[in-house]
């Protein structure tokens, strides 16, 4: 049998012969030179879990329906896919810009229409980003960080729940961490070519998210600013034209569809003067911060949408509905989201730049603390401000709360020797710990044994960190020993991020919310009657024999019919009903020559000049279709222009 050390001889040799076996850069499991040789397996080892988590059961993931629409919409004409139609027939577009729906759009082009085709893009976003983010954090934090970052970063929930579903945010966390990767270079280098780089990837991440992509240009110029070498007016002109270059680049595919004529395009949903920039400048952007109920550029909207909106029976589970205020983001079902490790991040963050005050300007630990402390601090900030926030936007917050967590445990890592450095750990430990309690105390059908375990976990750590100081005078026994410490900070959000998996909760969900809520935040349509919507379609095409399969009260109820069968379902004053396309002479001339014969409307009465109300009036009902927040639904069927 040979002896223990024969016998690791023969694997390191059989390990030797596969690596003579293949060239160099076929060997990606094997760390480079300047990364311990853990590194690298450990990050693919993540990433593989991660995307394990994302992919789990996508083919029965519950879709948010209006963007299922309008990337289905975008996949079968190059023209939609170019103006980021929401309806096969390009009537209106969506009420965002199309970045992210153009990476589904293609990817059901290339596969066809599944529901797994829809969610892929975000699967492998979502495994991109743990790998991006490793590289950026490493660059100015050092390995140890970067893994760190990663472990936090993948077992996130709000993160596994956005990747499993078909929202934008998954491209526009990506992009952004891409812009901070290409600055963390820039700082190192104070590369001009990798700042303008940084810029390229805000402004994409533009075309995706809109504004909320360029909340990070402040933390950007402030970091690079501070800690990139050279003189203050060199570095403050490299600030100048890359932020220059993401103006340019943000812009640059609105103003080029803005010189198309307007007959030629579908109408810009949540204007009322079909202008791109009226959509993201008022109607996404200034309006979302205001004091109004709704955006003021969209026009009035639907009387139904209201009273859906207040029930919570619109897209968001209720979250949006939270009052805006400073504690906004720190309790409910908004903490649950992202806030476990938040406790942590702020002590890491805060003993980092305490330890390495003196360090000069240049300190590659510090710079990274400023750059990710101004992302976490600019969008909580922003977050909380606005009134309307859905759960999913806090996957923005976890690149930063991880690269702090990874900052936090390479500086321990260097310092661990310190009784001041152990004692930071053990508070960040047990501040976590007790936070996390708090938001499991307000959560429903928690796991009774998750938190005496979290806690047991805890003080377990705490004792290892304060009363064994010993064990980090080795460097073998003290890896050992911070191994263990950081996998008991995890189990909370470890654990919730596997119950995201295995309960097939998506990105409007929270973890722990009450069964009601989640059955609120599936949007008034049942999403799984596929068959109903497909007999429906079905049935109305074969008896009247129109273009159009059926026009409906705003996109929002036009959605599900146009995901699950892919027909013309005619939007009528887009998102919430408050555009003006199409028209009310539009929708006469469509009826009078039998391109639409049948509406699924709001049964309740509507302003007299509405186009709903000519519907009303000159239309009969076919069907009811059921209630939902206190309105009732129903189809007409419109015999003007019959022969």
């Amino acid at each position: 049998m040979g002896t223990t050390a024969e016998k690791i001889a023969r694997r390191h040799e059989a390990t030797d012969l596969l690596a003579l076996r293949l060239p160099a850069r076929w060997q990606f499991w094997r760390s480079p030179p300047d990364q311990p040789p853990f590194a690298r397996p450990a990050l693919l080892a993540i990433a593989c879990a991660a995307g394990l988590a994302y992919a789990w059961g996508s083919n029965n993931a519950d879709l948010e329906p209006f963007y299922g629409a309008a990337a289905r919409s975008m996949s079968t004409s190059w023209h939609d896919f170019l103006f980021g139609a929401f309806d096969p027939a390009g009537t209106v577009t969506v009420d965002k810009l199309p970045g992210a729906l153009w990476v589904q759009a293609l990817s059901l082009r290339v596969f066809g229409f599944h529901v797994w085709a829809v969610v892929l893009p975000q699967i492998i976003e979502g495994v991109l980003t743990i790998l991006i983010l490793y590289r950026a954090v490493r660059r100015l934090a050092g390995p140890v960080a970067g893994i760190v970052a990663a472990v936090v970063l993948a077992s996130s929930p709000i993160t596994v729940a956005l990747n499993r579903g078909n929202v934008s945010d998954s491209l526009l966390v990506l992009l952004t961490v891409l812009a901070a990767d290409a600055t963390s270079a820039a700082l190192l280098r104070g590369s001009l070519r990798w700042l303008l780089l940084a810029g390229l990837w805000v402004g994409l991440a533009f075309q995706v998210k809109m504004l909320q992509a360029w909340l990070v240009l402040p933390d950007i110029g402030a970091a690079y600013l501070l800690a990139a070498p050279g003189p203050l007016r060199r570095r403050a002109g490299h600030i100048a034209l890359a932020g220059a270059l993401s103006v340019v680049v943000s812009l640059s595919w609105m103003s080029v569809v803005s010189l198309v004529p307007t007959g030629q395009r579908p109408y810009v949903d949540g204007t009322q003067d079909d202008s791109l920039f009226a959509q993201v400048f008022e109607y996404n952007g200034f309006a979302r911060v205001g004091k109004g109920p709704f955006a003021s550029s969209a026009g009035p909207p639907a009387p139904f949408f209201i009273k859906l909106l207040a029930a919570g029976d619109v897209v968001g589970g209720g979250t949006e509905q939270i009052k805006p205020s400073w504690h906004r983001l720190l309790e409910g079902p908004l903490g649950r989201d992202d806030g476990w490790l938040l406790p942590a991040a702020l002590i890491a963050a805060a003993a980092v730049l305490v330890r390495r005050r003196g360090a000069g300007r240049r300190d590659p630990m510090r710079t990274a603390v400023v750059l990710w402390g101004a992302w976490l601090f600019v969008l909580t900030a922003t977050f909380s401000a606005s009134r309307y926030v859905n759960s999913y936007y806090l996957a923005a917050l976890t690149p930063a709360t991880a690269a702090l967590c990874g900052a936090g445990a390479a500086l321990f890592w260097q310092e661990r020797q310190r009784r001041a450095a152990r004692a930071a750990l053990a508070l960040a430990l047990l501040a976590s710990a007790g936070y996390g309690a708090s938001l499991l105390a307000g959560g429903d059908e928690v796991p009774a044994w998750l938190l005496p375990l979290a806690l047991c976990l805890a003080i377990a750590a705490t004792v290892a960190i304060l009363f064994a100081p010993r064990a980090f005078d080795q460097p073998r026994l003290a890896g050992i020993v911070v191994a263990f410490v950081f996998a008991c900070a995890l189990p909370l959000t470890a654990v919730t991020a596997l119950l995201v998996t295995t309960r097939a909760l998506g990105p409007f969900e929270t973890p722990y919310e009450p069964a009601q809520s989640i059955a609120a935040a599936s949007h008034f349509s049942a999403r799984r009657e596929t068959d109903t919507y497909r007999s429906l379609v079905d049935r109305f095409l074969s008896t009247y024999r129109t273009p159009i399969a059926l026009g409906a009260d705003t996109s929002a109820l036009a959605a599900a019919f146009i995901y699950y069968t892919g027909a013309e379902v005619l939007p009528i004053g887009g998102y919430d009903g408050g555009v003006p396309a199409p028209t009310l002479q539009q929708l006469e001339n469509e009826v009078a020559s039998g391109e639409v014969r049948v509406f699924f409307i709001p049964v309740e009465p509507h302003t007299p000049a509405s186009r709903i109300a000519w519907i009303q009036a000159h239309c009969v009902q076919l069907m009811a279709a059921g209630r939902s927040g206190g309105v009732e639904f129903a189809f007409y069927h419109c015999p003007v222009g019959e022969t």
